[in-house]
């Protein structure tokens, strides 16, 4: 029997906000989760019925156009998948930055590409998980915020530009998150888990903007603590 359940790709599902928005979406979608790792990807697939994509955003650019190209419909697209590198200006390299911005700024751009022909045939929604990093600095983290910086002006064009094909697009921009990412850009002697953002709570709000009514389109959603952590 055919699925006529809608399509949602997800990007970053093997782990964090990635796997909680996959576990999300498949209440109701067809959901495409991709992911590096291969043993938390088949976890999140057995648990959820998703369909496991086991690529790396970054390198397996043809790989997707294939199967992209393979897919019947797309009614979602979310990009998850991220790095959080920590480097100040003066430590960074130039394959720090050419790395970072691959996997954050490059790769959803062009898998958006390949996936814009389904996208406009289902007037679908584009979700990009951005970070509270695009418009607060983060001191000793210029690549990161950069790269956010980035994906957000990669979001904001491409919603002028489908605009005719009536194509959503939305930047959900969580602040602090309980994830491995951040778990890796704060000693352990600082990390406080019950103040951050649970991904699960990010997941819910992505669900929100592709759930929003026809005649509506979010553009820009903050997901912020409870209690602000910072003010900069």
């Amino acid at each position: 029997m055919s699925d006529a359940r809608p399509v949602a790709l997800v990007t970053g599902a093997s782990n964090g906000m990635g796997r909680e928005i996959t576990r999300d979406l498949a209440r109701t979608h067809r959901v495409i989760a991709v992911g590096r790792n291969a043993e938390r990807l088949d976890a999140v697939a057995l648990e959820t019925g998703a369909e496991p994509w086991q690529l790396d955003v970054s390198a397996d650019a043809a790989e997707f156009e294939r199967r992209i190209g393979e897919l019947d419909r797309l009614d979602v697209l979310v990009h998850a998948a991220a790095i959080g590198p920590k480097f100040s200006v003066a430590e960074a390299t130039e394959n720090d930055w050419s790395r970072t911005l691959a996997v954050n700024v490059t790769a959803p751009s062009v898998l958006t590409r390949h996936a814009l022909p389904l996208l406009r045939a289902s007037a679908g929604t584009v979700v990009f998980i951005g970070s509270g990093a695009s418009t607060r600095p983060v001191p000793g983290s210029v690549i990161y915020c950069a790269s956010k910086h980035a994906l957000k002006a990669v979001a904001d064009v491409l919603r002028i530009d489908e605009e005719p094909h009536r194509i959503r697009v939305a930047t959900v921009a969580p602040g602090q998150t309980d994830t491995d990412m951040l778990r890796s850009m704060i000693p352990a002697d600082q990390y406080q888990p019950e103040r951050y953002i649970q991904p699960a709570s990010v997941a819910a709000t992505v669900r929100f903007v592709v759930d929003a009514p026809a005649d509506v389109h979010l553009t820009d959603v903050a997901v912020r603590p409870r209690q602000e952590i910072a003010r900069i």
